[in-house]
């Protein structure tokens, strides 16, 4: 297995020390129960009784937090205030935010999620619920954090590539990178090209599907099967071509696949059932908070998404 992936996908790999979770909420009972539960797992954990004390954990510790576990509705600056407040800083917005609270309602759900939540937990949940879904958004947050460090130390000048094709994982976190550096903002973007790219590999090509990756939880079984399908005599030969361009101070990426296409429209919007799930969330993601736009083609193996360029001009148009 690649030491890159292996360094990506497992976290007590990427980490030297356990990860951080910030538990945000006004009750203290319950900070007690997520404090055991998170610790006795493995965790290091601190805590704030309301919004204001966390935001103020934040700034002070900007780096420490890989998760932060936040109560919606807290009586001094609830969790959409922090939500906010995280999201208009450039560091602590990547930081991936887990909001519990008994306001399980379809609209209440989806306007967290719109405002960037990652993950929503509905009281009251189970404490194999509230593992998983730390676990699930640790891991994002490792794998957010490798390619950023990787754009930051690639030192090479992209170009206008016109169109380029892959096979492995591998290649797809090289292209995500060289291509948002083409891009106005390279770390929005890095994260949403690679689970697309990512996508069109295991989906499209593979034929991998959310409920097979949903059975797949432990990165090494995933990338098991990963290389099992690549080397299938029909797999062999199969790619996935992406095509990039600016027009006009917009940065245009196509990804498309040699797969059959599958029903996109499900897996565009964070839905309440999606956002209780640890998989099937990689494109809702990548449209609410990567691109200016992301739209499918029928019958869904080809993906465009567009975002500001790093030049306004059309120098280098293809």
């Amino acid at each position: 297995m690649g030491e890159k992936l292996m360094r990506s996908l497992n976290v007590k790999s990427v980490t030297d020390t356990k990860p951080w979770v910030l538990l945000v909420d006004d009750e203290a009972f319950n900070l007690e129960i997520l404090e055991e539960l998170l610790t006795d797992y493995g965790y290091q954990t601190d805590c704030a009784e309301n919004g204001r004390e966390a935001c103020e954990l934040l700034l002070a510790n900007p780096d420490k937090y890989s998760v932060v576990l936040l109560d919606r509705m807290m009586p001094e600056m609830g969790g959409m205030e922090v939500t906010e407040f995280m999201k208009l800083d450039p560091q602590l917005r990547k930081i991936p935010i887990v909001m519990q609270s008994a306001k399980a309602a379809k609209q209440d759900i989806e306007e967290g999620l719109n405002a960037g939540i990652l993950y929503y937990l509905t009281k009251p949940f189970g404490k194999n619920e509230l593992l998983s879904i730390v676990d699930t958004a640790t891991r994002y947050f490792a794998e957010y954090q490798d390619l950023l460090v990787q754009l930051s130390q690639d030192q090479s000048v992209s170009e206008w590539p016109g169109a380029i094709e892959l096979r492995t994982i591998d290649e797809a976190r090289s292209c995500a990178i060289s291509l948002a550096k083409l891009a106005q903002d390279p770390e929005r973007i890095v994260i949403g090209l690679y689970e697309l790219i990512v996508n069109g590999v295991e989906h499209g090509n593979l034929g991998i599907d959310y409920q097979q990756k949903s059975g797949m939880q432990d990165p090494g079984v995933w990338f098991t099967e990963i290389e099992k399908r690549m080397a299938l005599p029909e797999n062999k030969n199969k790619k996935v071509t992406i095509e990039c361009t600016n027009e006009q101070g917009e940065l245009v990426i196509k990804i498309t696949d040699q797969g059959s296409g599958f029903d996109y429209r499900e897996f565009l919007e964070m839905t309440t059932f999606r956002s209780l799930k640890t998989t099937g969330r990689g494109i809702a993601i990548a449209k609410v908070l990567c691109f200016d736009h992301l739209d499918y083609v029928a019958p869904g193996n080809q993906v465009i998404v567009r975002t500001k360029s790093k030049t306004n001009s059309d120098e280098g148009k293809n």
